[in-house]
């Protein structure tokens, strides 16, 4: 996952979630949209409003799953962790200005809803088409650090 989406670069994700209204047999829908977010140790970080309906999804179910065009999909748990000028969110802000090129202009950092989102892998499969490592298809558990 660093090679495909580290490196501190811009990577597009489907960020899939739990609907927070139900189909008409009252079952549960998914939810998917394109972000923009970084990668960086087993996380996504994404810049978001907390009043979109993504992150007030998360706030009812934080289980989530995320796949992109380089090849993978994986299970994961989403996190608010507030304003995105709060002190303890300055490291995160410094990489947002650094990796996303918008994100000056269109960030809205004034906005107390302008969050950062934290999305932990927990499990998920890799695509090699390529077979660069020698397999095709890798099954990986970050909670346990398995890959197979």
């Amino acid at each position: 996952m660093e090679e495909r989406c580290g490196n501190d670069k811009e990577v597009i994700i489907g960020l899939a979630t739990v609907a927070l209204c139900t189909n008409a047999d009252g079952n549960p829908r998914p939810a998917v949209r394109m972000v923009c977010a970084y990668y960086e140790d087993g996380v996504f970080y994404v810049s978001t409003d907390a009043t979109k309906n993504k992150s007030l999804q998360i706030e009812k179910n934080n289980e989530v799953s995320v796949c992109g065009l380089d090849w993978f999909a994986f299970q994961g748990i989403a996190e608010n962790l507030g304003w995105v000028k709060d002190n303890k969110n300055a490291k995160i802000r410094a990489k947002f200005k650094k990796v996303f090129g918008w994100f000056d202009e269109v960030g809205d950092e004034d906005n107390p809803n302008s969050i950062v989102m934290r999305i932990t892998l927990t499990e998920g499969t890799i695509i090699d088409n390529e077979k660069k490592y020698g397999k095709s298809i890798y099954e990986i558990n970050l909670m346990n650090k398995v890959v197979k």
